[in-house]
Parts: structure tokens; sequence; C-alpha cells
């Protein structure tokens, strides 16, 4: 987001043209454009550019969400919005209208209403938005219930972005109270600060940015557990009774309001922004790329020969199986998922859910382990009761298990912030796990991309306390598996049963999962993760579509038999496990990143345009006197998803390198495999 380029399709053809790289299998027929792009039902969001006096802001009217808060260049929020959240934390929808814009060269008035109907919850509530000459912008939140229904929050979330990570804040309280701090810096397990009216802090010599809360009581969390980029100041305590009861006709009035404290510069000369993206490349550090893995899938009970000769292509290290002990099946599922070890060549990643019985259910996997010979190397070790490995079932899983040689991990199956407040019992363990997914508080496309970044955070916040022991993120998901958080049961099929499951994402099929999954293992790599398991192997949470396709076509646009895009990425890495990853630093993180890998003298970049409007890519040519070139774009996808192993085999227009650099023209959510020649 930092330096938009406007370049329109047809320009950009244009460059293609010139460059020359050849479109691979040009169609017209399948998949639509939108489908290809983001599975058709995540379109980005709108946006309006507003300013007042010396701040600028993005506001997005589909979601009521005004990001992107900056004096000149400097980001002073992340984000600001309301939400209606109910007994499981869902958030409720929003259905914007009647918004009305007033705007002048240096102040706006913005009003809207908004309607969040979902299941028994009726809530409407109206917003206003204004931005003066001197940089002070209030946000006016009014919402009345239209029915009974259970509520954990309804108000005001305000989002401080990562950058401010270590700086200085003064924190004033509901009473006036005034304390010095800072924004913590590795990942605060518990909330930094309580009971809050208002944060300030500086923005540059002379000038701090304060955002007073009004209409209930604040307090602050650090939303980097969950891999969003922000810390969170929210209202109504935890600490307060939830659910809590909502009868028809009760009133809520927040008011948030950002002012500039001291005296705002001019504007300076602008910067020198050519519409051009630069990667740099990095010669000092490099990262040792993890082992890579699937789940077994959920929508599957076995591989055909063609999929497992596909799944080969990704010279993947591991499967990953869960096994719940006390269920009846658990035999079942660990032959099938030894049988397809087996059948691709891989050792098994195997979750172990312990019960009410732990020895009995220890001891009976033993013998089935010994029974299947199970290709087991790496246990993760979880209890149904606990969301946090405990030292006690890491010794005695180790005492029925140990005698294979396998590794045992202790951690959570759910987010990082478990792992963050139930802290593993080091001694027993020889590594430390958790998962991973981007759409724990928000969903658009944006969000998703802002997580990315704070997937390293998260392994630097845990070396932090695991010391050396390796970090295994495991599984990397679109959506949540679960919600370990629910009050009123666990299970995600809530939605009516036309609706996808609401731990699938019609965008797995997508390119923008394409480019989201390259930034993850760009990420996940520099932070030094040791292995990573990401999605299935078939059905709508993995790789490739089954053989029976779609459950619903309409919601989830696959077509049976292909491979997803992301697909390809993951057969970029294919070959390198074991090299290294050179560090590559994007001029515009959120628009396009991209990963060098090394390995034997082989060298691959890969890089993907991370927004659905075209950008330019200038790259540093120490890859060699010439490359090869293949691109995943919206142009090549269907047949690249229909015919893998043609678009694995091409060998990609050949590029003499020029005047020290490349320079790369990338559509929307397009991924570039460049290769050393």
């Amino acid at each position: 987001m930092e330096h938009p380029v406007d370049i329109g399709r047809r320009d950009l053809l244009a460059l293609l043209i010139a460059a020359p790289v050849p479109f691979f299998g040009q169609t017209n027929s399948g998949l639509t454009r939108d489908e290809i792009l983001y599975g058709g039902l995540a379109r980005p969001a709108q946006q309006m550019l507003l300013r007042a006096g010396p701040l600028s802001m993005v506001f997005e009217p589909e979601l009521a969400f005004l990001r992107y808060v900056k004096y000149h260049d400097t980001e002073i929020l992340r984000g600001l919005y309301a939400a209606v959240r109910d007994r499981n934390w869902g958030t409720v929808p929003p259905k914007v209208s009647g918004l009305r814009l007033e705007q002048q060269r240096d102040r706006f008035l913005l009003r809207f209403e908004v309607d969040c109907s979902e299941g028994p919850i009726r809530y409407r509530w109206q917003g206003t938005l204004a931005g003066e000459p001197d940089g002070t912008l209030r946000f006016d939140f009014a919402g009345i219930a239209g029915s009974n229904f259970a509520r954990n929050r309804i108000g005001f979330c305000v989002l401080h972005g990562p950058g401010v990570a270590g700086q200085p804040v003064k924190a004033e309280k509901v009473s006036g109270e005034v304390s010095a701090g800072r924004f913590p810096s590795e990942i605060s397990p518990n909330q930094p600060f309580f009971d809050l009216r208002a944060l300030t802090h500086p923005l540059e010599a002379g000038l701090e940015a304060e955002v007073r809360m009004t209409g209930d009581t604040f307090e602050m969390e650090d939303q980097r557990n969950w891999t969003d980029a922000s810390y969170k100041t929210y209202c109504t305590p935890l600490a307060t009774p939830f659910p809590a009861e909502v009868k028809a006709g009760d009133g809520v009035q927040q008011s948030v309001v950002m002012r500039l404290k001291g005296t705002p510069r001019q504007q300076g000369s602008a910067p020198d922004r050519t519409g051009v993206i630069e990667l740099k490349v990095g010669a000092n550090k490099t990262m040792p790329v993890p082992a890579l893995g699937l789940g077994i899938s959920s929508a599957a009970d076995s591989l055909s020969a063609s999929e497992i000769a596909r799944l080969k292509k990704l010279a993947l290290s591991h499967l990953r199986a869960d096994v719940k002990l006390s269920e009846s099946d658990f035999a079942r599922v660990l032959g099938r998922a030894a049988g397809q070890a087996r059948a691709l060549g891989v050792s098994l990643e195997l979750a172990i859910h312990l019960d009410r019985k732990p020895e009995e259910e220890l001891k009976a996997l033993a013998l089935e382990i010994g029974k299947t010979k199970a290709p087991v190397h790496r246990y993760l070790v979880f209890h149904k009761q606990e969301k946090s490995t405990t030292a006690k079932w890491m010794e005695m899983a180790r005492k029925h298990l140990g005698q294979s040689g396998a590794k045992f991990a202790s951690g959570t199956d759910a987010y990082f912030t478990e792992l963050n407040r139930g802290r593993p019992p080091l001694a027993s363990s020889d590594m430390v796990t958790y998962s991973i997914n981007p759409q724990v508080h928000a969903f658009d496309n944006l969000s998703l991309v802002e997580t990315l970044e704070m997937q390293a955070v998260t392994l630097a916040s845990a070396r932090a306390f695991c010391g050396s022991l390796p970090v295994v993120v495991s599984p990397v998901t679109l959506k949540p598996r679960f919600n370990p958080n629910a009050t009123a049961g666990t299970s995600l099929h809530q939605g009516p049963l036309q609706d996808l499951p609401q731990e699938v994402d019609a965008r797995q099929p997508s390119l923008f999962a394409a480019a989201w999954t390259l930034g993850s293992l760009k990420y996940l790599t520099d932070g030094g993760a040791s292995s990573a398991t990401f999605y299935e192997t078939t059905g709508w949470r993995g790789v490739m579509e089954t053989a029976a396709g779609s459950k619903l076509p309409q919601k989830f646009p696959s077509r049976a038999g292909t491979v997803f895009p992301l697909y390809h990425v993951l057969a970029g890495m294919a070959g390198f496990t074991g090299g290294e990853m050179v560090p590559v630093v994007s001029s515009s993180k959120m628009e396009v990143e991209a990963v060098l890998l090394r390995k034997s003298g082989k060298r691959r970049l890969m890089v993907a345009n991370l927004t659905d409007q075209p950008r330019v890519v200038r790259v540093p040519a120490d890859l060699g006197a010439a490359v090869r070139v293949r691109m995943l774009d919206e142009y090549s996808a269907q047949d690249a998803m229909r015919k893998p192993e043609e678009f694995l085999n091409q060998r990609g227009a050949l590029r003499q390198l020029g005047p020290g650099v490349l320079q790369l023209a990338l559509l929307s959510y397009a991924i570039a495999f460049v290769d050393s020649e």
C-alpha cells in the first residue's frame, strides 16, 4: 500500500508483449476471471480515499472499515471499525447503506447506516465519520438492537499497526490516571493495557497522536498472537462476563476521536514514485528452507494413482494425520494415513489427541503403530482438556511411543496465542508446535495479506521462550479448522446447508491463495520454522480437487481432477528442501513479495503480486546472465490447473538480462517463476 501503481490492464499487456513472456494456454472457457483471481465470492473491497488536513486515509464502504490513517507518510492507525460479535466471537457481517459523503480539499463528513443481521441477531447502527483541517478525526457509533440475542461485544475496535512495536505510549485510564509504557516488542501473551480511555504516542519531534475512546471501558490485546498486523484496543473488557444478553431496544453509543497534539509540519516535496516496485536481494543472511508437508484429506479416503503422481512432484517431507484416540475409528484413520505416506514415500507427522483415558489410549495407539508399521517421524501431542500441552502428557507419550526414535512436539493445535499463554514444557519436548490461519478476526483479502509478515513475528516471539528447540508450524490453513473459544459448542458448521462449511474458503482454488501461500512460505522461512505443514492433499481444503469435483460448485468454483494454483507454489519449492532462502526485500510489502531459493548451484526466484491490480517489479540481476520466466496468471492458470505436468515442464521464456536489472510485469495476483539459465 505504500506506492500504489496506476497501470491499466491494457498498458500492462503491452509491457508483457514487449517483455516478451508468452502466455501459457490462453483460454476463454471454464472458470470466470473472478473465480480464477479470488474464488468469485471474495471480490476486493472498494476503497474511498479521504483527506483531513495533514491526514490521509482509506474508507471501505462495504465493510464500514477505516484503514491506514496516515500523517503524511507515517501511519497512525492501521484500522478503525465497529463490530457486532456473537456468543462464539463470530463477527456478524455488516451491510452498509445510505452512504452520504461531503468532501472538501482538507475536510470531509461521511454518514451511513449498517445492518448486522444473522441468525437470531438483528442489530442496526448509524455511523458518522468526520475529518477536520487540523487533523482531528471523529467516528461516532449509535446502535440499537432489533431482537433478543447473546453477544460478546458490540462497538469500536482501534488498531495500531505493527510499526509502533517497542515505541513509547501514554495510557490514560478511565479514572484520568496517566501512565507511561511501550507497545510490546515481543508478542504479549496478555493484555498490555487495561481500563483505557485514551492512548497517546509520538509521531515526530514535538508532535503526538492521541486516540480518545468514550461510551465504554476499553483495553488492548496484542493481535499479533493471531497473526493480525495490529495492537487492538477494544470495548467491553474481557473480565466482564460474556456472553451477555441483549434485549430488543437496547442501545449503544460510542465515539473515537483522534487528534494531533503539537505543531504538524507542512507536507514536503513528494517522493519519487515511478510506479515500479523494487526488490532488493540480500547477501549476508540466508535461512534454511524448512521441511514441507501436507495434511491428509478430509474430503476423500484415498488417493488415486494420478493424485499420487502429482503429489510426488511436490517433493514433500511428510503427511500430517490427526488421530483422536478416544474415538472408535482412530485405527482406521491411522491405517489410511500410513498407507498414503508409504505411497508418497514420505513420513508421518502424527497429531495425537488424548482424552479421558490417556494411558489406555496411548497403549492402543502403540499397538496399532506396531501393526501398521506407520512411518511416524514426529508426534504432536495434545490433550482435549488443554489448549497447550503440559509436561505429564509429553512424558506419558514418550513412555508408550518413544521406542521408535520419533520426535515429540508439545504445544497447541490452535493459535500461537495459546502457546504464548501456556508455555511449553521444554525439558520433555524435542520441538514445539502451533497452527496458523489468517482469519481469526478479519476476512477480506487485504487483511489476509497484512498477516503474512506477522507469521515471522510469531516465530521470533516463540524463539524467545523456546530457546533452541525447533519450531513446527502445523498446519497452515486459510480458515480456522475449529473454534477454540466457542461458548456454545465447537462446530463451525453453523450456516445453512447451501453455504460452505465455515472451515472452507472459496479462495482456496484461486490465484489469490497461491500468492498468499508464497508470502507465507517466505515469512515462515525468514522466521526460522524448521517444518511447515500446509493445507491438505485433496478436496476443498487441499492443493487439488478430487476426481468427484466440488460439492457446491456455485460456492466453491473448482473443476474435478484439477490442481489449485497454490499447488504450483509448493511445486516451485520442490527440490530446495535442505537448501537456503536468500532474503528479498520488497519496496512495497503489501503489494509484492518474493522468495529466492538456492541449492547445489540451482537458483529460483518466485515473485507474487498480492493485489488485484497490475504491478511492475524490478529485480537486481544477480541471477546470472540469462533467466527463464514462467507466468502463472489469469491467462495461464486454467491450463496450469488442468495440465500441471505441462506447466511444470515448461522451460519458460528466455530473458537475456540487460543493464543490471530484470523487470517483470505481473497481472492481478500473478506469480512469476524465474530460473537461472
